[in-house]
């Protein structure tokens, strides 16, 4: 008990902090960042209507207010939902942007990834186990492909598959061209979706199935000169036994840790390979409201990404605390 009690304390006051510092982050720029943001948007031909300028207020806050008054009301606005209104896409509220690019990259970056870690785990724990072997010769190509960069995997598979082959669509989400109203609740646009989404997704397994192998297999190693593994193989256990319950279990434990932080990121998207694909997700909604100093929008993604971030390590102490006794002892 006391184990998940500090861990909750822990995660509470992390929680505050980052809130605390996305507040801050505008506020701390050189300058008066409110009347440089208002002046740069007035020479781009842009009105400040009413609703614009309390999203403005929302983002720097307003000039008769403290510091103080102005992060109760984001706090405020906060705990309402309200994270301000986007000013390039005006008057698109920011949650109704991140709702909507949100599924893509869940979907997307969340199936590869756990395809991801699956399969390498899988076969991280079978090179281990027979280290030396044939099975062991992937290590070396496991090496290279963890250090071939996102970007330019995603671009040969562009080049190749999408321009000279055409076996897959360039861009996009779905295909523009049978449903130009946007996305639907169809089979047919499902499977559009799909479709577009499996260059990506190909992508993110490839580029990072290589890291889980190789940490899986070398903690396999490691845990099969463990005593109880060699107890277990004293006592006439059978060798799939050994394997699953012993060697594998126990070699997987720091796999499951990394993978909680990983599928933290998830939300984050892939920005690199979402703006290669020009895929509808959070990471190009991010390069864009950088590209358009969009300062609500990034508040608001940044916001989300570390709230995920800090969710997904909870769940994964939590897990652990129950899948490894150690953790909680050790408190």
């Amino acid at each position: 008990m006391k184990y998940y009690l500090r861990r909750i304390i822990f995660y509470l006051i992390t929680l505050w902090a980052a809130i605390s510092l996305n507040f801050m982050l505008p506020r701390l720029m050189p300058g008066d960042a409110r009347s440089i943001f208002i002046d740069k948007l007035m020479r781009r031909g842009g009105e400040i209507t009413p609703a614009m300028e309390n999203s403005i207020d929302l983002v720097f806050g307003t000039e008769d207010s403290s510091l103080w008054e102005q992060y109760i009301r984001y706090w405020g606005n906060l705990l309402r939902g309200d994270l301000g209104i986007s000013i390039t896409k005006f008057p698109a509220p920011v949650t109704e942007l991140i709702a909507a690019a949100l599924p893509w990259t869940l979907i997307l970056v969340g199936t590869a990834t756990v395809i991801s870690f699956i399969l390498g785990v899988a076969l991280g724990a079978i090179a281990g186990w027979k280290r030396g072997t044939a099975a062991d010769a992937i290590i070396p190509g496991m090496t290279l492909l963890q250090s071939v960069p996102y970007f330019w995997l995603a671009l040969i598979f562009v080049a190749y598959f999408a321009v000279q082959f055409r076996l897959f669509p360039i861009i996009g989400g779905y295909s523009l061209r049978d449903f130009p109203a946007g996305p639907e609740w169809s089979w047919a646009f499902a499977q559009s979706a799909m479709y577009h989404a499996v260059l990506p997704a190909v992508t993110i397994i490839i580029a990072s199935v290589g890291g889980w192998v190789l940490g899986m297999r070398n903690m396999m190693v490691s845990t099969l000169s463990e005593d109880y593994v060699v107890t277990a193989e004293a006592k006439g256990l059978t060798r799939g036994r050994i394997f699953t319950w012993y060697a594998a279990r126990n070699a997987a434990l720091p796999s499951m840790a990394a993978f909680g932080i990983t599928l933290g990121f998830v939300v984050a998207g892939s920005i690199v390979m979402e703006q290669v694909f020009t895929y509808p997700g959070i990471g190009k909604l991010m390069i864009n409201a950088v590209q358009d100093k969009d300062y609500a929008l990034m508040q608001g993604v940044f916001l989300v990404i570390t709230v995920t971030v800090l969710a997904a390590n909870f769940i994964m102490d939590l897990i652990y605390g129950l899948i490894d006794p150690r953790a909680r002892n050790n408190v």
